[in-house]
């Protein structure tokens, strides 16, 4: 029983030493990956039906936010892939397609059995000490998700040529941890050939003997 609370104890010390984010980025690379996944597979749906060889400009006005620079570049690819020719000059296109995003961000959800992280105060007054989680198991999830449409119309007239209906792209990445040291990842915002856990920090189970990571 002794050798049981002596463990335990030593967990509670390494939970309380070990941070695994040391700066506050606006999107962190995880994030970064879930929200360009989830870009990609809403404009890879993107067909206009626009004959192959017109020459368009690709409209972005509508479609703004911190994440539009790598959604807009996964459109226009679509649009090459297509067979459309891309102008940089509205006045040399012979249509436009106007494109716009009604989602491109990330979801968050957690399941925790265990004890919380607490903030709890002792004397003299105004000091406090941070007890850290202690999870016995816990999940969290988090997901990317993508909405875009587009549109398609005469440069020269503004008739329209075509239009999509709303396309829905979505990734996802999930953090496992069982009795605190035992994590895993997985998810599908990178290809198959690529380790998954590299996205993870290195936890106890790394240091077991005949670990690879």
């Amino acid at each position: 029983m002794r050798s049981i609370l002596a463990v335990f104890a030593a967990a509670l010390m390494l939970a309380g030493c070990t941070t695994a984010r040391t700066s506050e980025p606006v999107r962190t690379a995880t994030e970064q990956l879930l929200i360009s996944a989830a870009a990609d597979r809403a404009a890879a749906q993107l067909s206009l039906g626009i004959p192959k060889g017109t020459k368009i400009f690709v409209d972005t006005r509508y479609f703004q936010g911190y994440d539009d620079g790598y959604a807009t570049a996964a459109i226009r690819t679509q649009m090459l892939k297509s067979g459309l020719e891309l102008v940089d000059d509205r006045k040399d296109a012979e249509a436009v397609v106007q494109v716009a995003a009604g989602a491109l961000s990330t979801d968050q959800k957690s399941l925790l059995i265990g004890i919380p992280q607490l903030t709890v105060p002792y004397i003299p007054v105004g000091n406090s000490v941070t007890v850290p989680e202690i999870a016995l198991f816990k999940q969290a999830e988090e997901k990317g998700v993508a909405k875009f449409v587009a549109t398609g119309y005469d440069a020269k007239t503004g008739r329209l040529l075509a239009t999509t209906d709303p396309r829905y792209g979505f990734s996802h990445n999930t953090n496992h941890t069982v009795l605190l040291f035992f994590s895993w990842a997985s998810g599908d915002i990178v290809p198959p050939g690529v380790d998954q856990d590299s996205l993870s920090f290195r936890t106890f189970t790394n240091l077991l003997p005949g670990s690879t990571n």
